[in-house]
């Protein structure tokens, strides 16, 4: 579950770069802003459609600042700081939630477990002075600046066009790249889905530039392949997200490789 929230995460600081970007205007860490805005709006329930559902529960809202400016302003009046002491460049998140709760509930874990954040401190609102927020619990988690989830957040917001290789492929593919047919003489050392790639009647369209392509299947039916989220809305991709990609993700690979449908930024491969 773990996976699916980072995936949910980073799916809404997507959108909070997109249409909430003041949140970032001053900051020099403008991943870590988006991110954990995002955090507050998943928790808040104010997000949009999100690719994993996200349980909302009613009475929960999201806090946060810098971890050390925060101890300069409450430390003589909280016990946040007994335990650990505060962190500099380290975002102090403080989730309120009732306290009809016996435990930390499930969605507030699983979403910080996604962002990589800790738990630090959990206790009664209202005895730390919180008075708006009486009859509830809150819990605190700790996450520092430039925490691998931002690189990834990064590479997401980067230019389409950026995030290519030369060949058109993506950059860091995992997947084989190497040109083959059914006459090439390593074809039956193929991989079986490579294999099945290559064999396969299958048509190949780019959809929209930035790496959405189309294919239509020997069956006859159409699935759309992201080769910038390495993707497919295939059923094997779906249910058993393979390894090196389905047969469809390969097919597109083939396809671009050979300079016969456009690279994923619209141009063909220089060397078609």
């Amino acid at each position: 579950m773990t996976d699916q929230y980072l995936t949910t995460v980073l799916d809404k600081a997507e959108r909070v770069a997109e249409h909430h970007e003041q949140v970032a205007q001053s900051s020099d860490h403008p991943e870590h802003e988006y991110l954990r805005y995002a955090v507050l709006r998943l928790l808040e329930g104010k997000a949009d459609e999100t690719s994993v559902e996200v349980p909302q529960i009613d009475g929960v809202t999201v806090g946060y600042g810098e971890d050390d400016a925060m101890c300069n302003s409450w430390d003589d009046d909280v016990e946040w700081w007994e335990t650990v002491p505060p962190q500099e460049a380290c975002t102090r998140f403080r989730v309120f939630y009732p306290d009809e709760y016996d435990a930390v509930p499930r969605v507030i874990v699983d979403v910080m477990a996604a962002l990589g954040a800790w738990r630090v401190w959990i206790g009664s609102a209202a005895a730390c002075g919180s008075y708006d927020h009486r009859e509830r619990r809150e819990v605190h988690y700790l996450w520092p600046e430039g925490h691998p989830v931002e690189a990834l957040l990064a590479n997401r917001l980067q230019d389409p066009e950026a995030a290519v290789a030369p060949d058109g492929g993506r950059s860091g593919d995992v997947r084989d790249r190497m040109v083959v047919t059914e006459h090439s003489p390593q074809h039956d050392d193929l991989e079986p889905r490579t294999s099945r790639a290559v064999d396969e009647s299958m048509a190949v369209s780019l959809l929209e530039k930035g790496g959405r392509y189309e294919v239509r299947s020997a069956s006859g039916n159409w699935y759309e392949v992201d080769v910038i989220s390495e993707s497919c809305t295939c059923p094997d991709w779906r249910k058993r997200t393979p390894e090196g990609g389905c047969k469809h993700l390969r097919r597109v690979d083939q396809e671009i490789k050979q300079g016969r449908v456009p690279r994923p930024d619209g141009r063909l491969p220089s060397n078609s």
